[in-house]
């Protein structure tokens, strides 16, 4: 196997025996000068094939337990759900349980609950939902709420559905391009479509608007720590209140202050690290 590119000392892109592009994982693998030809296999512990490019980058971000904790889940889901995931999906799922974890140190307030709607309608899903708080907590010593079971299981259901069209469904996709828009002239910026964080960002919002379609929004009591963002970032505030009136102009669903809060916190994230 050919190492082609360092991504951090344990992540490499590499070339396979047919010349495929694949990211392995090994202890030590991104150390040598590049490019160079690993000839002890045994040293890889894990390889992704068909990677989007934008993943790269999270792979420098986010620690190394994580990831092999969410490589390991994705694994037991595929067996569990007796279907092919996309190989993405351990990347996305990844982000999120390193964005749950520093939300929960950040926002101690923050609270969302546990859907016992979803417990009902996808009982394997938040099996796995359940797996993944209880790995965590043996493995990591931190103990998440028991919401990020729901959230965790909505990521399962989403990673299985196949993309259609129809017609009589909202545009998400114009919705992604008119919510840009207005994050862009709210803060007189513009928004790298091709960055890691932008297309980070839309994983977010498609969640988002997928719980405006399906109606199983956050509600909870949050309202001092949206108090408090409210008052000391009303421009974020503001472009958020925009996102939501386009979404309930379109969807017809009118946002809670919980997921207000939630699409606060993301688009503060995004124009952070695009200033």
């Amino acid at each position: 196997m050919k190492i082609i590119k360092k991504i951090n000392n344990n992540v490499a892109v590499c070339l396979d025996a047919n010349g495929h592009e694949l990211v392995a994982f090994g202890n030590g693998i991104g150390f040598p000068k590049m490019p160079y030809e690993l000839t002890d296999l045994s040293k890889i512990s894990m390889t992704f094939y068909q990677l989007n490019a934008h993943y790269h980058q999270l792979l420098m971000e986010i620690p190394q337990d994580i990831l092999e904790i969410s490589a390991e889940i994705v694994k037991t889901a595929q067996f569990e759900l007796n279907k092919t995931l996309n190989p993405n999906m351990v990347f996305s799922l990844a982000d999120h349980l390193h964005f749950a974890i520093t939300r929960m140190k950040k926002f101690k307030d923050l609270k969302l609950i546990f859907s016992y709607d979803i417990q009902q309608l996808y009982p394997r899903e938040t099996n796995l939902g359940r797996y993944t708080v209880q790995l965590i907590q043996k493995r990591l010593l931190i103990t998440l709420p028991e919401s990020e079971i729901t959230t965790i299981a909505m990521h399962f259901v989403n990673a299985q559905e196949e993309i259609a069209i129809n017609e009589d469904e909202p545009n998400v996709e114009e919705l992604i391009v008119r919510s840009s828009e207005i994050i862009e002239q709210t803060f007189q910026l513009t928004l790298n479509k091709e960055a890691f964080h932008y297309n980070r960002f839309v994983m977010h919002l498609r969640y988002y608007i997928k719980r405006m379609q399906q109606e199983e929004q956050f509600i909870d009591s949050n309202d001092t720590l949206f108090r408090t963002m409210k008052e000391t970032l009303p421009s974020i505030y503001d472009c958020a209140t925009a996102i939501a009136t386009l979404i309930y102009q379109t969807l017809g669903i009118e946002s809670t202050e919980d997921e207000l809060l939630y699409l606060m916190i993301h688009i503060n994230r995004i124009v952070k690290n695009t200033q």
